[in-house]
C-alpha cells in the first residue's frame, strides 16, 4: 500500500497541486514541510496541474501568500501544454478561445493571434467568460472549420466548498455535443503532458513518481507514462473511491505530510 522509504529515494517529483497542496486558499497539512523537504534532499520537483487559469508566475504567488516560497520555474500548467502542443502542429496559427489570462498568455507568447473569425483552433480552459454567446461562436467556428482543443478533460473542480464547479470537460461537452466533434485534450492524463514534465524537470521515468489526488486525471497518468503513482486522500479520492477504477496506485498517502516523516 505504501512505502515511505522507497519514496523517499525517488530523484524527482510531478505534484498536482489543488487537493495536494492546498484546497483552494487552505494550505493543506505538511504542505510547507514536504517542500521543504523536498529542497532540504536536493529533489528535483515540478508542480503539474490541469488548471489553465494561472501563469507559473501566477502560481508562484498563490503559494507564497499562503507561506511557501518556489519559484515559477517549478510549474508547468495545462495551458503551456496547450500551446506547446498547437505551436508544433500550426507554428503562428490562430485561435478562438474560451479562458482565463493564463491561457491566453501562454499560447500568445507561443506565436498564436486571437481570431473570432476564422481560426485554425477553438481553445477552451477554465474560467467565468464562459458565456452562451461564447458557446455560440464556438459551435459555429467548429462548424466552419475550426478543430477543437480542450486544456483538460476534468469534469469538475475542487474550490473551498468542495467540488462544485464545472471544469473544463463538462465546458467543452456542449461544443462537442452540439457540433459532433470531439476535442482533443492535452492535459493529465494526455502522455504529452508527462513527457514535458520528464523534460522539464530532466529526470528518467525510472527516477520519477507522481502525487495526485485524482484516480481519473493524476494516476492514470502515471500509470500511462510508466511513473510510479502515489495517491494523495488530502483531496478528491477516497479510499473507497479506488474500487471503481480497473487500475491502482502503486502507493496510497493521506496527505504530502507522510513523506517528510518525522
Amino acid at each position: 500500500m505504501k512505502d515511505l522509504e522507497h519514496i523517499r529515494s525517488k530523484q524527482a517529483f510531478i505534484i498536482d497541486m489543488d487537493g495536494v497542496i492546498y484546497h483552494g486558499n487552505q494550505l493543506l497539512k505538511g504542505a510547507l514541510e514536504f517542500v521543504d523537504w523536498l529542497n532540504r534532499n536536493n529533489r528535483a520537483f515540478l508542480f503539474l496541474t490541469n488548471s489553465s487559469e494561472r501563469s507559473p508566475l501566477e502560481l508562484s504567488q498563490k503559494l507564497s501568500r499562503l507561506g511557501v516560497m518556489v519559484d515559477p520555474e517549478h510549474f508547468y500548467t495545462s495551458a503551456l501544454a496547450t500551446a506547446g502542443f498547437l505551436a508544433s502542429q500550426k507554428p503562428g496559427g490562430s485561435v478562438y478561445v474560451i479562458g482565463e489570462p493564463g491561457l491566453i498568455q501562454a499560447l500568445y507568447d507561443a506565436g498564436f493571434t486571437m481570431n473570432n473569425v476564422n481560426p485554425d483552433y477553438v481553445v477552451v480552459g477554465e474560467g467565468r467568460g464562459y458565456s452562451l454567446e461564447a458557446l455560440e461562436r464556438a459551435v459555429k467556428l467548429v462548424l466552419g472549420g475550426a478543430r477543437l482543443v480542450g486544456t483538460n478533460p476534468d469534469l469538475n473542480g475542487p474550490t473551498d466548498g468542495g467540488i462544485i464547479v464545472p471544469a473544463c470537460g463538462s465546458l467543452v461537452a456542449p461544443i462537442e455535443l452540439s457540433t459532433g466533434n470531439k476535442a482533443y485534450f492535452v492535459g493529465k492524463p494526455n502522455p504529452l503532458m508527462m513527457r514535458h514534465g520528464l523534460r522539464r524537470l530532466k529526470s528518467k521515468r525510472e527516477e520519477t513518481a507522481i502525487i495526485g489526488d485524482r484516480m481519473d486525471t493524476d494516476i492514470v497518468a502515471g500509470i500511462e507514462a510508466e511513473i510510479e503513482t502515489i495517491l494523495v486522500l488530502s483531496g478528491v479520492t477516497a479510499l473507497n473511491d479506488i474500487l471503481r477504477f480497473p487500475y491502482r496506485p502503486k502507493h496510497i498517502l493521506n496527505g504530502v505530510f507522510e513523506i517528510p516523516g518525522a
